[in-house]
């Protein structure tokens, strides 16, 4: 009879098992140790651009294990936990538009709730703390077995983008038929028409004898 009595136990016990783990993989509180974790020493402030608490990063990141595929939006400071991945935007930066070549990149920290061992409990662990370049994607790479992890843009502008971006937007605006597209009547004019009452139509009369 307490064999019996302890086999609902059992089963009860691994339904909560499962409910832990499928909790843990749609968590989306960033866990307080990846929370407190020492963070990377402040971004210079540039001359130029967007200053650094106003950049926005995207970051694209890949589970290997089931191939899928998502763009993570981060401010500078920003953490986000998607199952048990956690991404750490520290700033981002991109190149002016007057310098070439062109490069954008970001300062990631990954961290990843795994086992160092099989027999060991889950910990937080950091896989990855640096530099992430679009253009150079092998410069800096994160290395782990189930996540793969880039930069995709960062949203910042430099003097002049905007009124670039203004002028672009207003000359979209106009309509098909305006004034720079209509010709005007001084610059089109009339054909002027030909004198009704010209003398050189009728011949001379020749001279008579009584002349």
């Amino acid at each position: 009879m307490k064999r019996l009595a302890v086999l609902p136990l059992l089963a009860l016990a691994a339904c909560q098992g499962g409910e832990d783990e499928a909790a843990r993989g749609a968590a989306t509180d960033v866990p307080k140790a990846v929370a407190g974790a020492a963070a990377v020493k402040p971004a210079v402030e540039s001359e130029y651009g967007t200053p650094v608490k106003d950049r926005v990063a995207t970051i694209g990141l890949l589970n290997k294990r089931n191939n899928l595929t998502q763009d993570v939006v981060l401010k500078s400071g920003e953490a986000r936990r998607i199952g048990n991945v956690v991404l750490k935007l520290a700033t981002c930066e991109r190149t002016p538009p007057w310098e070439q070549p062109a490069s954008t990149g970001a300062f990631v920290q990954v961290f990843v709730e795994e086992r160092a061992q099989a027999d060991q409990p889950l910990a937080w662990r950091k896989v990855f703390s640096g530099w992430l370049f679009r253009e150079s994607p092998s410069l800096n790479v994160v290395e782990h077995p189930v996540y793969d992890v880039w930069v995709k843009d960062c949203a910042m502008k430099f003097p002049g983008e905007e009124e670039d971006l203004s002028a672009a937007a207003s000359s979209a605006s106009k309509p098909a038929g305006s004034p720079a597209a209509t010709p005007s009547a001084a610059a089109s004019p009339k054909p002027s028409p030909a004198p009704s009452a010209a003398p050189a139509a009728r011949p001379p009369v020749p001279a008579t004898a009584e002349d």
